[in-house]
């Protein structure tokens, strides 16, 4: 079960919903069939609910949405990538258990 805090994001939305957020976006490019996507996916909703009014969470099916992780060379899933003021501030790339996540994340978006 998704957080309500995690938000769905396209290849159409990523440049309203990610580069022009006003707060750090992890971004977790993901897809169905992906068993270590469903193993962080209880990680990224307890990290949504700790940092919730300090970063958005926005998963990005990467089967439905081509583009954006075409640009950004996405080659192995999940790969958990940190965006601040519309630019890429760090990649994670693998299931990675929680205290490894929110390292990662309070690395970059700080």
């Amino acid at each position: 079960m998704a957080s309500d805090l995690i938000k769905h994001i396209s290849d159409a939305s990523f440049e309203s919903d990610v580069l022009q957020s006003d707060k750090p976006v992890l971004v977790d490019y993901w897809a169905e069939w992906c068993g270590p996507c469903k193993m962080i996916a209880p990680i990224l909703d307890e990290v949504s609910e700790s940092y919730k009014d300090k970063l958005q969470i926005a998963k990005m099916n990467v089967d439905e949405n081509r583009d954006i992780p075409g640009k950004f060379g996405i080659r192995g899933i999940p790969t958990l990538m940190l965006f601040k003021g519309g630019e890429l501030k760090g990649t994670l790339v693998g299931a990675k258990p929680k205290a490894e996540i929110v390292a990662f994340v309070d690395k970059h978006s700080a």
